[in-house]
């Protein structure tokens, strides 16, 4: 990306936000496509997801000592929240 790309949206009521036209193109995202948000020093940052940058997402998963069942995801996820906040 070149240039800066500002735009401003609105949350609905469910929580939910389009993305402007014009960042959903200089990204390539279509429906279906996946993000991650991130929040860092009061701001959201949101990311396409690829495969370059799922591979980096996965390694705490990946690093993980023993195997782990779907239905342990969501826990392990705070899990390694609250250890990164201390």
């Amino acid at each position: 990306m070149d240039t800066d790309i500002i735009e401003m949206g609105s949350i609905s009521s469910r929580g939910q936000i389009a993305i402007p036209s014009e960042i959903r193109r200089e990204l390539g995202l279509e429906e279906g496509s996946k993000v991650v948000f991130t929040v860092k020093n009061n701001a959201v940052i949101m990311k396409k997801v690829t495969a370059a940058s799922f591979d980096e997402l996965a390694i705490p998963f990946t690093d993980a000592k023993k195997k782990i069942r779907e239905d342990e995801v969501t826990d392990l996820i705070h899990k390694l929240r609250r250890e990164k906040k201390i």
